[in-house]
């Protein structure tokens, strides 16, 4: 009789293990392959590197994800620093915790290269971009362009006045936010596409309005973000938007960093605010330092590290999450995602081979649900359209949904669809006569006007 109970217990144990959203919410592919965008060419090329996550495994206390780091939606270009490196296989292997703590020590501060993962397989950075300032140097700035001196310490080493990537390498971000360092394609922040987050996207990026570019997830105000990842102490990472209050009350409303900019006019050993230094402004905000945390007593404000203990749709019962912070008008917040120090103990890492006994997690093939069908928030833009239409689904796409075009006689007159890992269809409308058409996703039915007047 203890033997069947133990078994039973075992049984229940392990079920919970598989049904822990660090097991569950990535996304597994291993028949749709990577794309990119090169200069001059407008339409994706293929690559041969599958997109997303290969497999996900767990054990009693771990679970492993094997990915080649590349994201289901197209990559590139990049166009800032002379980067002209494409994203390229990973070959990886995450090690997460299945029960991360909190560290209750000293912080751990987050280091160059990745701090975390999100679900689609592609790194998570830091704020830095491993320049920083330096009188003697050229223009100011070690670590920068060939023919610079390097900062004592080399490359990515911490200096009075760091550069902060996001503003800085503005030009070097592909449309999703993305770029290489080496061929590792990463994020430094809220993974959403530059287009879709705001109609003068144009501001943030130089290339959206020439290339149809996509994101892991499009931010909804009005719903609470997704889970899109997990820090290197293995506790999860939201979007931009949660509940007001951390007991899962409240509206939906978007989480804010608690970091401000600095009111000084100088920099102790760097140039001053708007110095500027051969090509370069130094703008109030350029480096990481111009930051300072003033902690705020609003439910809905973050901590130091960027995040809160609350209750989230994966977590009912409550857990630390970071968030991927972003202004009133959807542009990123400092300091983005996670820091500049970890809440959690860091436990994660690279690992170059799984060694313990573990179970191969087969994510549920039953499709989409009923209620989740006629729950999907689409939008087809534009509306009218002349030579191509984007069918859009807002939030995270977890499978792949098939799209319709018929006519109003009931002809079908295209198929594609919206694979997860990316929100946006593009349909050449260029050999499609003008009237009205129905695209069809799921259950939803939307009508869009192609109209060359």
């Amino acid at each position: 009789m203890k033997k069947v109970i133990i078994i039973a217990v075992l049984a229940m144990f392990g079920q919970a293990q598989a049904q822990s959203p660090a097991v569950t919410a990535w996304l597994q592919n291993n028949t749709l392959y990577g794309s990119y965008y090169s200069g001059g060419n407008f339409t994706p090329l293929a690559m041969t590197v599958l997109a997303n996550c290969q497999e996900v495994s767990y054990s009693n206390n771990w679970v492993y994800v094997k990915t080649r780091g590349i994201p289901a939606y197209p990559t590139g270009i990049f166009t800032g620093d002379g980067n002209t490196n494409l994203a390229g296989d990973q070959n990886a292997i995450y090690k997460f915790p299945l029960n991360p703590t909190e560290n209750t020590g000293t912080p751990t501060a987050t280091s160059a290269g990745n701090n975390g993962v999100f679900v689609n397989g592609v790194s998570l950075f830091d704020w830095r971009d491993g320049v920083a300032y330096s009188a003697s140097a050229v223009n100011g700035i070690c670590g920068g362009p060939p023919g610079n001196p390097m900062c004592s310490g080399g490359p990515g080493s911490t200096q009075a006045w760091n550069r902060d990537a996001v503003p800085a390498e503005k030009e070097g971000f592909d449309c999703s936010k993305g770029h290489p360092a080496g061929t590792n394609y990463h994020h430094h922040q809220n993974p959403s596409a530059f287009k879709h987050d705001s109609e003068t996207s144009s501001t943030y990026s130089d290339i959206c309005d020439l290339y149809d570019a996509d994101g892991l997830y499009t931010i909804v105000p009005t719903e609470h973000s997704p889970l899109i990842g997990f820090a290197y102490d293995g506790f999860p990472i939201y979007g931009a938007y949660g509940y007001a209050n951390t007991d899962g009350t409240g509206a939906i409303t978007r989480m804010k960093s608690s970091y401000q900019l600095t009111s000084n006019t100088t920099r102790v050993n760097g140039p001053n605010m708007n110095q500027v230094i051969g090509t370069q402004t130094f703008f109030n905000g350029y480096f990481k330092e111009d930051y300072v945390y003033v902690a705020n007593a609003g439910q809905d404000y973050l901590d130091e590290h960027n995040g809160r203990v609350c209750v989230t749709p994966e977590y009912p019962q409550g857990t630390y999450c970071y968030f991927a912070t972003v202004n009133a008008d959807n542009s990123s917040a400092y300091p983005y995602i996670i820091g500049p120090t970890f809440y959690g103990n860091k436990t994660a890492a690279k690992v170059t081979s799984i060694s313990e006994s573990v179970t191969v997690y087969t994510p549920s093939l039953t499709g989409i649900s009923e209620s989740n069908e006629h729950n999907l928030n689409v939008t087809v833009f534009p509306n009218p359209a002349a030579d191509f239409i984007g069918v859009q689904v807002n939030g995270l796409v977890k499978e792949n949904l098939p799209v319709t075009v018929y006519d109003l006689a009931g002809k079908l007159v295209a198929t594609g669809q919206v694979t997860a890992g990316t929100t946006t269809w593009y349909l050449d409308t260029r050999t499609m006569y003008d009237g009205t058409y129905l695209v069809n996703i799921a259950n939803t039915t939307k009508r869009v006007v192609i109209s060359r007047d």
